[in-house]
């Protein structure tokens, strides 16, 4: 993937020297009985499935994603960016900015008013608009203070260990190309700003009104729906962005692909069980998150993302 030299975003937050320490001791065992008790036993086994990848994939405590406490703590230590963490901050950047510069345009030509999301860098931890959050949940996107919130490492752990494929060749040639799998990263950056961009639009609380008064499958069945729909908008910004810049090289979209198919809700509940449950699904299956984003990338149109409108996902 081609992105040297072009523009950084400024709206990067970078709070990784912070160490990702943040208020309050962890869970308590009572708030954790209220969390399995609003979840219900599918809620449940949905985030022991999760836990269990967690652990698998990343060897990460599965309680941190609960807010519990380990049995020992991690003392922070001031921060170093390595030069890889350098290439890869300024990379995230560029990718940045380069949504920025899609969207405004998709936005203006309908006659709206396109605001960047901040994208805010941290280790460890992070206090949001949505709460606390801490690596184990990967990247996310919050509504409520309208920011991306991407901890680095996530792109070291899904290229070392979830075997993101790439052309290292390529990279070690061009010294206008990232390391392989780069553009398996810009896809998950441009998959959190199609969350922002739902959330500009009005889709995002749409969907969250209609969660709050429907029944647990449905509303597993409505996320779905809305991060197919994110995985959509990736692709049209992916599409934009080669007409714009010439960015993608060979092997990138395939990356893309890989990546979406390895967090497919059916692949990865079979990574940690051997089994799928359907009716917990929450983002999709690996074939649909695959399709949709195709889908944005080959037509680079926004009305091609309607997921919520289709009887067949």
């Amino acid at each position: 993937m081609r992105w040297k030299g072009r523009r950084e975003s400024n709206q990067v937050d970078d709070q990784r020297a912070s160490g990702g320490s943040f208020g309050g001791g962890g869970a308590s065992p009572l708030a954790l009985m209220a969390i399995f008790s609003r979840l219900g036993v599918k809620g449940t086994i949905v985030v022991v499935i999760l836990g269990l990848i967690v652990w698998k994939v990343f060897g990460i405590n599965p309680l941190t994603m609960l807010g519990g406490q380990t049995a020992t703590q991690q003392v922070s230590q001031p921060y170093q960016e390595s030069p890889e963490d350098a290439q890869t901050r300024q990379m995230v950047s560029v990718i940045l900015a380069d949504t920025e510069d899609v969207w405004q345009q998709i936005f203006s030509s309908s006659g709206k008013q396109y605001q960047k999301p901040t994208l805010v860098l941290f280790r460890n931890g992070v206090q949001s608009g949505c709460g606390a959050a801490q690596s184990a949940m990967g990247p996310f996107y919050c509504p409520a203070d309208q920011k991306v919130y991407i901890d680095l490492s996530f792109f070291q752990q899904m290229r070392q260990q979830m075997g993101i494929s790439g052309d290292q060749q390529n990279s070690a040639e061009n010294p206008n190309s990232n390391q392989a799998g780069d553009f398996a990263e810009a896809y998950v950056i441009a998959h959190e700003v199609g969350h922002h961009v739902q959330n500009l639009l009005g889709i995002s609380s749409e969907v969250q009104q209609a969660r709050q008064q429907a029944s647990e499958s449905k509303g597993n069945a409505l996320s779905v729906r809305q991060e197919l729909q994110a995985d959509c908008f990736a692709g049209v910004w992916a599409n934009r962005n080669q007409q714009r810049t010439q960015f993608l090289q060979p092997g990138d979209v395939q990356e893309a692909m890989d990546a979406a198919h390895k967090i497919g809700d059916d692949y990865l509940q079979k990574q940690a069980s051997g089994h799928v449950v359907p009716d917990s699904f929450t983002h999709g299956t690996s074939e649909q998150r695959t399709r949709w984003f195709n889908t944005g990338l080959k037509t680079g149109d926004i009305n091609q993302c309607d997921t919520f409108n289709v009887q067949q996902l």
